[in-house]
């Protein structure tokens, strides 16, 4: 009787909650920045459970794994952006004043007018705007991407390079047979 209690007995809790829908859904919430542990309570469930279910289940692990990287990606091209500095352009739309006849011409109010759904004239202006290069942000990548050399905690190596040293006696004291 113990021998077929131990075959039923397969371990754990029974059929898993895990359904194919759950592979969309952990994708984009980690575009939005979701750690493992997150992705746990989202789900309610334990990081194991979580990690078992990576381990089965192939499309949620990738789901989950290409979700990461493409936030990282877009986190680490703006930051690049904002280290370097860009330019960006603004449109700017404003409603005309209304069109003036003058000796028989009809002035408007640019060569940028534009009939909008209404047929009153609308001004579109482009304005090109530039965003100067972000100290912080520049540290922020150097210290990441170069650490030997911009971390603010600098390891220097006193040895010489495996090298040993030469023992110099400063003082000695007489052998009197208690030191063999």
């Amino acid at each position: 009787m113990t021998e077929e209690k131990n075959k039923s007995n397969t371990g754990g809790r029974g059929k898993t909650r895990y359904t194919p829908e759950f592979d969309e859904q952990a994708y984009n919430y980690c575009l939005l920045g979701a750690m493992d542990e997150d992705l746990a309570r989202f789900f309610t469930i334990s990081v194991t459970t979580l990690n078992n279910w990576k381990k089965k289940y192939h499309s949620f692990r990738e789901a989950i794994r290409v979700g990461k990287e493409f936030a990282d990606m877009k986190v680490a091209g703006s930051l690049y952006k904002r280290a370097i500095g860009y330019t960006y352009q603004e449109i700017i739309s404003q409603a005309a004043k209304i069109p003036v006849k003058k000796a028989g011409m009809e002035e408007t109010a640019s060569e940028e007018s534009q009939p909008d759904s209404n047929n009153s004239l609308r001004t579109v202006k482009i304005i090109t705007r530039e965003v100067a290069p972000d100290t912080r942000a520049q540290i922020f990548w150097l210290k990441n991407r170069q650490p030997k050399h911009w971390r603010e905690k600098q390891e220097i190596d006193h040895t010489t390079g495996g090298e040993k040293l030469p023992v110099i006696t400063i003082f000695e004291l007489p052998n009197d047979g208690r030191n063999d």
